[in-house]
């Protein structure tokens, strides 16, 4: 028997090396979906399809940001049709959404740990709005790459 840790584990080993841990995903997760629900703009389309079941989204949330920042392989989720069928989204939402998330990391995340989550979002935030909208639509900038 092989008792050598998988590449995932001894990445998930490094990360919690530097801070990056379970507890600080879901802090990270339940801090921003609280700024999330207060947002003017982001609160109402977020309240419409959740429908108060906060606590599995925020469940799948903290999974699929543990699959990208740990490469745990909880979440099992596909993001880009889930976010089709969102219709009352529009890209200047995403920019709202990278914002309220940066700050988030910023404030969450130890020394200079926030760039793990922040440099994946806004690759994802980019993807998402080009499955969304096209290229021609998307916003200056969440379109433009993370610049650390």
């Amino acid at each position: 028997m092989n008792s050598t840790p998988s590449p995932a584990a001894r990445y998930a080993a490094k990360m919690h090396e530097r801070g990056v841990t379970e507890e600080l995903i879901e802090r990270l997760v339940h801090t921003f979906y609280g700024k999330v629900r207060m947002d003017p703009d982001l609160g109402p389309i977020f309240a419409e399809k959740i429908s108060g079941d906060w606590d599995a989204h925020l469940k799948t949330m903290t999974d699929f940001w543990s699959s990208v920042v740990l490469m745990s392989g909880r979440f099992k989720g596909n993001p880009v049709l889930k976010h089709r069928l969102l219709t009352a989204v529009r890209p200047e939402h995403f920019d709202r959404w990278l914002e309220l998330f940066q700050q988030t990391a910023e404030e969450v995340c130890p020394d200079q740990t926030s760039g793990y989550f922040t440099r994946p979002a806004n690759q994802i935030a980019e993807s998402l709005q080009r499955h969304m909208f096209g290229e021609a639509d998307m916003t200056h900038g969440a379109a433009s790459p993370d610049p650390h």
